[in-house]
């Protein structure tokens, strides 16, 4: 448990000392695929630090329609939020495979905090990067084209294995579509291109980036 816990965000900078109070802390739970484990707009009083599995964090308007604010492996956390403040959630959880979560109950990582000091600052420098990456996220969406979004979705997704560049992940164009804030028909002419012009390849549902996508179309 230490070795992913060491992986958080939220928590790098603790000593393995200091990551065993955050262990005691919590509980382990494991949920099914599809399963919700936060609802947007429920009151929370509770954080979930992903040690195996993969989640999808998500917004939803009033018609239903989805958009995918990330997708998250083991080392990540979500709930965050509802330790530090009494509002609802801002976005709901989805399981995309069996996952084991630790979980934190708001009272036991306030007591965390204020028994470690340490823990307590460190945690906030971490929750202040968070919000940084969150403001490039949305500058992102605010200021850039479709394209550059994808883009840009493919080269953070993308990792090698035996000098193949690809992505593991399997993403359907819808989605990515709820990845980037666009259109699942806009994702697919993008697509298109892509495949004709020699940058990309799909093999059972996964995405083989085949050269450096250009900057712009």
């Amino acid at each position: 448990m230490i070795a992913t816990l060491k992986q958080i965000p939220l928590f790098l900078g603790l000593s393995d000392e200091e990551l065993d109070q955050v262990e005691a802390s919590a509980t382990a739970k494991t949920y099914a695929k599809g399963t919700t484990i936060i609802n947007e707009g429920d009151d929370g009083s509770s954080m979930f630090l992903l040690m195996q599995g993969r989640v999808k964090v998500f917004v939803s308007d009033s018609n239903g329609k989805e958009y995918v604010l990330a997708v998250l492996g083991p080392g990540e956390y979500v709930g965050e939020l509802a330790l530090l403040d009494d509002e609802p959630r801002t976005a709901s959880v989805e399981t995309e495979e069996q996952s084991t979560f630790l979980v934190i109950q708001k009272e036991d990582f306030l007591a965390l905090l204020h028994n470690f000091p340490r823990i307590q600052f460190q945690v906030l420098v971490n929750l202040v990067r968070r919000t940084r990456q969150l403001t490039e996220a949305v500058k992102n969406l605010a200021l850039k084209d479709v394209y550059t979004r994808v883009r840009i979705l493919f080269e953070d997704l993308a990792v090698e294995h035996d000098g193949i560049v690809l992505i593991e992940e399997p993403m359907t164009q819808q989605a990515i579509a709820d990845r980037v804030g666009s259109s699942r028909e806009m994702v697919a002419r993008i697509m298109k291109e892509l495949v004709f012009g020699g940058y990309v390849r799909i093999e059972n549902r996964r995405l083989i980036i085949l050269q450096k996508l250009p900057e712009a179309f």
